[in-house]
């Protein structure tokens, strides 16, 4: 290093870089992940339930099946049971996927195994 002296000005060579504004590209790059990451999707066979049964969910109901992945992701879930006043879906947490979709009448006796955990929506 240079020998600087009292009241001399002192021009580093390099400019200074600011570790803040590395964080926030970070910070934003991991948001921006999240984000795209925790829209959940639907599997073949979802679609074919969902389109057997007359069922089209709405912004909000997508929006609750989203937090509901969250929240369950959030406890370990890895398979979830998800229930939606007269919907249940089978959701796979870990590929932020739903594997199955039903109504509430085509649910009695039915058994849904391989599952780890169960939402009320």
């Amino acid at each position: 290093m240079a020998n600087i002296q009292v009241n001399q000005v002192y021009y580093p060579k390099q400019p200074i870089q600011s570790s803040q504004k590395q964080e926030a590209k970070t910070s934003f790059a991991e948001q921006l992940k999240q984000s795209i990451e925790s829209q959940v999707s639907f599997s073949h066979h979802a679609k074919v339930r969902l389109e057997q049964n007359g069922i089209s969910l709405s912004d909000q109901q997508l929006q609750q099946l989203n937090d509901g992945v969250e929240k369950a992701r959030e406890k370990g879930s890895k398979e979830s049971l998800m229930l939606m006043k007269d919907l249940a879906f089978v959701v796979s947490v870990k590929n932020n996927k739903v594997i199955t979709a039903m109504k509430q009448d085509n649910m009695e006796n039915q058994i849904v195994t391989n599952i780890d955990s169960a939402l009320i929506l």
